[in-house]
């Protein structure tokens, strides 16, 4: 199933299979290692929900819910 990043509940899981954006912003993304086949957590939201506090590639990474709707991942079931 397709979801974007920023719709995961707490303790999800799946592999990155999409980024969009444009610019800088896609760029800072790959930068960060969010690039497609990456395992991606959400570990936590704050109380309004942004930002999103995620484990990928082994360390923890903290992003803003309009950066992580440009990711679009393939949920682990």
């Amino acid at each position: 199933m397709n979801k974007l990043l920023c719709d995961f509940a707490v303790g999800e899981r799946g592999v990155i299979s999409r980024v969009n954006g444009e610019g800088r912003v896609r760029r800072r993304l790959f930068d960060m290692g969010v690039t497609p086949g990456a395992e991606v957590t959400l570990v936590k939201k704050a109380p309004l929900g942004d930002p999103l506090e995620l484990t990928i590639r082994g360390y923890q990474l903290t992003l803003r819910k309009a950066e992580a709707g440009c990711v679009q991942t393939e949920v682990a079931r």
